[in-house]
């Protein structure tokens, strides 16, 4: 397998996923984290205009929800499950934590991050949608592995990253659910993870874009 690029900004953003799944798998890429100057040329030369982009060889892609799927396909190991079943098992939990992620970033880019903004998202919001993960997550080996079961699959690090985000947001706000909880915790310490999340290129590296978290 040829060395990988993943090219975005200097944050975790919508590449904090692919990232989460190439290290876990111990995969060579290049991290490329773009500097001030670099988007208005880069820009013209990117599909769609826009980042998280993943070169493989010459082949050139953007959209991050694509970018994660190609590369579960690409590595295998279980990654989009076992059959056409499985795979769209991945697909619905996937296109769920997209949705809390939605939710999450109205919150950071669309609101105006007030203290009664955020008590309701953390009252409201987040709740109801933790519910469905603990749910989601119990239903498969009563939760003591993965949202797909004993195989960590794409899904896993998105929902992994969207809890450390609102985890960040509120330190507390998983200790109703003690399945997600144990499964955030258990998924850090997977080794490669453990040592990338320990690593300079994700402590102290800024969430969002506006450097609201």
């Amino acid at each position: 397998m040829g060395k990988m690029k993943l090219t975005y900004f200097g944050i975790r953003g919508l590449a904090e996923n692919a990232r989460l799944l190439l290290e876990d798998n111990g995969v060579e890429y290049e991290d490329h984290r773009l500097k001030d100057n670099e988007w208005a040329e880069l820009k013209p030369k990117m599909q769609f205009g826009q980042v998280p982009c993943l070169e493989d060889g010459d082949f050139q892609l953007v959209q991050s929800g694509a970018i994660q799927r190609y590369l579960a396909r690409k590595l295998g190991k279980g990654l989009y499950g076992a059959n056409d079943k499985e795979a769209a098992y991945i697909d619905m939990c996937f296109d769920g934590v997209t949705d809390l992620r939605q939710k999450y970033a109205t919150l950071i880019y669309r609101s105006g991050f007030t203290d009664e903004e955020k008590k309701t998202f953390l009252t409201e919001t987040l709740p109801a949608e933790l519910e469905k993960f603990e749910k989601l997550l119990k239903s498969k080996d009563n939760g003591s592995h993965f949202l797909n079961g004993s195989h960590i699959c794409l899904a896993d690090y998105a929902l992994f990253e969207i809890l450390d985000c609102v985890h960040v947001l509120c330190e507390k706000c998983l200790d109703k659910y003690p399945a997600l909880k144990a499964y955030h915790a258990r998924v850090a310490e997977r080794p490669h993870l453990k040592t990338y999340l320990a690593s300079d290129r994700r402590k102290g590296v800024k969430i969002n874009g506006n450097g609201k978290q």
